[in-house]
């Protein structure tokens, strides 16, 4: 077991069907026992509140579970599917409903994040006010600190909900009904997210937050400067209310102000990510190294959920639910067989011939299956075990590699030391790294009509690997981000920038809203609508 740092839970979320308000704190301890001094006050405000960054449970966490926010983000693009095999996987409908965008506002799972996502909202505003109780009678210099860190986790969260579903409420208090809620324009919650990162940066502490020690796991300047250069990049996706891939705000006219001086979106997205860079984070040598079970060494990692089968209770399912269920055998536990990478994005890798790209070998299995040397096999014991990356598709049922059909997930490598079945493993799930912020770099340059500077991010990125430079075009650079960040959380926030989110397959059926591109955000849950009648859905829905 790692000698990892722990984030304190004394406070726990606890989540309700009635409404997101009253998704509040609930405790063993009284206030008087939780908040009386500073120590308290650290561990039951402000640790408490990571606890809400991973999970166990389904709709939980901002990576880790499944049927929630990277299920959202991934497989309902061309990165990720899970196929109906048979008698597995077909579970209602759900995952063919995410592969063809024909989720409803009744879509439960939509609900659950809906309702995770708020919840951790109103933590971090439960959590702000007793630290800001605590100031009336206290002057400790770090309660200014703790205010700064607790409203940009806040804004994190926030990035999400924005992200998923467009307009949602701005809640900053925990003093508010029901009643007075109403929706807040897309372009309103990220100028309240970009302000808020913006004004608490000078108080956040300025060390790595991927390394261990005392800001392990916590939000520190270089994560809320990445989070910043994520918004600027999307600004236009942002700033449109309508959210109609059409007649967007151009990147120009939609200004940033840092230290007096106004930049435009992508001046201002190239800005942030300089501003990372200066805490002298570089690529890893080794590729795998950002993903192995002792990653949190890594040089590249920025923004990590910490791991540890002891110490911690959240969890990395996907290697458990992608591989077939005698390869989890062979690794010392069970597994699920079920997602896949996509034909799209083995294709793009070139996977299984003479071009193929190395990041595809360290990112999936492919091919016969091969543990500490040994060949596995299937159930029988005598048939090799085959991954075959170009015939899966959405129902299998019946097909003769219905069992074998994908490559499946490896970028995480197996932690013999796990638990639950490799679930509860060492390996800290990786929500930022630096790849992404040179890659970020890149595209910003271009947008902005600098093109011969963004060579040097695009081409470094590659080179690690051991490719060729390319050409920097919005087409190469967005390519690119399809093999170095696969399945990582941010195909659809790719897809949705570049235009090409609602239509990535042809198996998707006519949507009655077809012009207004409105899959490119999720339904306000039906559940959250029949409490607020006034509120008016998402368009489309």
């Amino acid at each position: 077991m790692k000698a990892k740092i722990l984030l304190i839970c004394i406070v726990v979320a606890c989540y309700s069907c009635d409404s997101f308000l009253d998704e509040r704190p609930k405790s063993a301890l009284t206030p008087e026992d939780a908040y009386n001094s500073l120590t308290d006050l650290r561990n039951n405000a402000v640790l408490a509140i990571y606890n809400n960054i991973g999970g166990n449970k389904d709709s939980q966490g901002l990576q880790g579970t499944g049927r929630g926010v990277f299920d959202f983000n991934s497989l309902t693009t061309d990165e990720a599917i899970m196929p109906t095999r048979g008698g597995d996987w077909y579970d209602g409908g759900f995952w063919q409903t995410l592969y063809l965008h024909s989720w409803t506002p009744g879509t439960a799972s939509l609900s659950d994040m809906w309702q995770y996502l708020f919840g951790s909202v109103m933590l971090c505003n439960d959590y702000l006010e007793k630290v800001k109780m605590y100031q009336v009678t206290h002057t400790d210099e770090v309660l200014d600190n703790y205010v700064a860190e607790l409203r940009s986790v806040r804004a994190l969260f926030y990035f999400y909900l924005m992200d998923l579903f467009g307009r949602v409420p701005l809640v900053t208090t925990t003093n508010v009904t029901t009643s007075e809620l109403t929706l807040s324009d897309r372009s309103v919650v990220f100028r309240f997210i970009t302000d808020e990162l913006q004004k608490t940066i000078p108080l956040l502490a300025a060390e790595k937050s991927n390394i261990f020690g005392e800001y392990y796991g916590r939000m520190t300047r270089p994560v809320a400067w990445f989070l910043l250069a994520k918004l600027a990049l999307n600004a236009e996706v942002y700033c449109d209310n309508r959210w109609t891939q059409k007649g967007r705000p151009v990147a120009s006219t939609i200004l940033f102000t840092h230290e007096g001086k106004k930049y435009n979106a992508w001046d201002f997205c190239t800005l942030c990510c300089d501003s990372v860079s200066n805490y002298g984070y570089r690529l890893e040598r080794d590729f795998t190294a950002n993903f192995s079970p002792t990653n949190e060494h890594s040089s590249e990692n920025i923004f990590t959920i910490p791991m540890d089968p002891v110490r911690y209770k959240n969890w990395y399912c996907y290697f458990f639910r992608s591989r077939h269920y005698s390869h989890g055998a062979v690794l010392g536990g069970a597994s699920e067989n079920g997602t896949s990478a996509t034909i799209d994005l083995c294709g793009a890798f070139k996977a299984e011939t003479a071009q193929e790209d190395p990041r595809f070998r360290m990112t999936f299995y492919s091919g016969s299956v091969y543990e500490n040397g040994h060949q596995v096999y299937e159930d029988d014991g005598k048939t090799p075990l085959v991954y075959l990356p170009y015939v899966v598709k959405l129902d299998l049922t019946g097909e003769p590699f219905e069992k074998t059909a994908g490559a499946r997930l490896r970028k995480y490598a197996n932690d013999p030391n796990a638990n639950a079945d490799g679930r509860a493993c060492n390996n800290d799930i990786v929500l930022f790294r630096y790849a992404d912020v040179l890659l970020m770099e890149a595209e910003a340059l271009v947008r902005s009509g600098h093109v011969s500077e963004a060579a040097r991010p695009l081409n470094e990125v590659r080179a690690r690997s051991g490719l060729n430079g390319i050409s920097p075009t919005l087409d190469n650079i967005l390519h690119e981000r399809y093999l170095e960040l696969a399945w990582e959380g941010w195909r659809r926030n790719d897809m949705v920038r570049f235009d090409i989110y609602k239509d990535a397959y042809g198996l998707r059926p006519q949507q009655p809203d077809e012009e207004n591109g409105f899959t490119t955000v999720f339904p306000i849950p039906g559940a959250i609508i029949d409490m607020h009648p006034d509120w008016e859905q998402n368009p489309g829905y």
